[in-house]
């Protein structure tokens, strides 16, 4: 499969230009200083880096790659690393921007990064990913660290990856230091609650905007783009915590709908034995387009960016969006859904709950003890509600949509950080 060069764009939408559009919007509103806004607009430092890597055919095939970090004012750099065919240096740019105000938003003392590998893993064995996993590090290392920058999983990266890559660290270092990676399997540090953090953040501030709206949310239907991690316990956690109906899922490959609900453990064992959700036989087939027009009460986009557009964004007919995807709607977009009262919480709050637990990873990392899952849930809960209380008032006092809410939260803190250690 030959692979994208950095400067060939992923799609006719550049991300890190919506990112900027986005501070743009928000910095105008809160009339930020014109020096805050220049500095917040542009990574701090970017790495990028060529991989050369021996394939199991004995060839040895060049990859690229890249780790960005994007502003380190509140703390480390913190963000995942992505496996992906088409990565763009753009793309990850916007995920490290997104990731600081993340960071910023959930009120946690770390800055934003992000990284990212030109690849497609689909196709590559375990021993291959594993030697790639390890080039990666040995690359970028230098700038890595427990107190520098703490990677995580992403897009088509594992528990598995995270260990490889903490193992090769710490061979670096001449000793252990797993706290240089989160979302780490339980054995080498890994936190409890890691593994549904992402969905589970997010439904709880589904729970919360419904509350607000004076929704009674039991019972009512839901549809899920993308069936990855974070789309798949989305599934399992609205009919367990809210007793939600899901009515539609997709993957990369297409989508099944059934009106009458689909059951979470029959969806996830036809996809374990198949590759995916499309060809499920209690359900119609239904594109990934067509899913996100459904007349549900809640839509989650939770695959890449830019699916809900200006083309498409005035068809959606969800009462609330929770993105659980990062940057799945675009400005036009959200200008749109806001006229039409729809409820959008956006990314960097809706899909914090990875972040946050990788937080809490770290922490009991730092001091050598482990909490119990009920207790990762319940120290997450409480940061969600905060946070999401937080970004509501912000919309309401501000009189905006809740995307800029969010920004200008996250921007409040992070340039005031910036300001007290002198950067302006």
């Amino acid at each position: 499969m030959s692979q994208r060069k950095e400067n060939e764009p992923q799609s006719a939408i550049n991300p890190f230009k919506t990112a900027q559009r986005q501070l743009d919007e928000a910095a105008a509103v809160m009339e930020l200083d014109s020096a805050a806004h220049e500095l917040l607009r542009w990574p701090s430092r970017e790495l990028h880096v060529t991989l050369p890597v021996k394939m199991d055919n004995g060839k040895t095939k060049i990859f690229h790659g890249f780790r960005v970090q994007y502003n380190d004012a509140r703390g480390p750099n913190k963000g995942g690393i992505r496996f992906h065919p088409d990565e763009t240096i753009d793309t990850v740019r916007a995920l490290g921007a997104w990731m600081t105000w993340k960071t910023s938003v959930m009120d946690i003392p770390l800055g934003g990064g992000k990284g990212g590998i030109i690849c497609d893993p689909k196709s590559m064995s375990a021993g291959e990913l594993e030697r790639l996993s390890r080039a990666y590090i040995r690359q970028v290392g230098g700038i890595l660290g427990p107190k520098k920058d703490i990677p995580a999983p992403d897009v088509y990266t594992t528990p598995q990856i995270m260990a490889w890559m903490a193992d090769e660290y710490s061979m670096m270092q001449g000793n252990n230091e797993f706290g240089v990676i989160t979302g780490k399997p339980l054995a080498l540090g890994g936190s409890a609650g890691r593994g549904d953090a992402t969905a589970r953040g997010g439904i709880y501030c589904v729970r919360d905007a419904a509350d607000e709206l004076g929704i009674d949310i039991k019972g009512k239907t839901a549809a899920i783009q993308g069936y990855g991690n974070a789309g798949s316990f989305a599934h399992k956690l609205a009919v367990e915590l809210l007793g939600m109906k899901v009515v539609a899922v997709s993957d990369s490959k297409g989508g099944i709908y059934n009106p009458d609900g689909l059951w979470y453990e029959n969806v996830l064992a036809h996809k374990a034995q198949t590759g995916s959700v499309a060809g499920f036989p209690e359900a119609e087939y239904i594109s990934n387009e067509a899913l996100l027009e459904l007349d549900v009460d809640v839509l989650f986009p939770s695959a890449l960016e830019e699916v809900i557009t200006g083309n498409n964004a005035q068809r959606v007919k969800a009462k609330i969006i929770a993105e659980l995807a990062n940057g799945p709607t675009t400005p036009e977009a959200d200008d749109i859904l806001y006229k039409n009262g729809c409820y959008v919480i956006p990314d960097f709050l809706c899909n914090a709950g990875g972040v946050t637990v990788s937080w809490f990873e770290m922490v009991q990392n730092s001091y050598g003890y482990y909490w119990e899952e009920d207790e990762v849930h319940k120290r997450l809960e409480k940061k969600m509600k905060t946070a999401f209380s937080a970004v509501h008032k912000a919309s309401r006092k501000y009189g905006v949509h809740n995307r800029l809410g969010a920004y200008i939260v996250a921007i409040e803190r992070v340039a005031e950080a910036m300001k007290l250690r002198g950067w302006y």
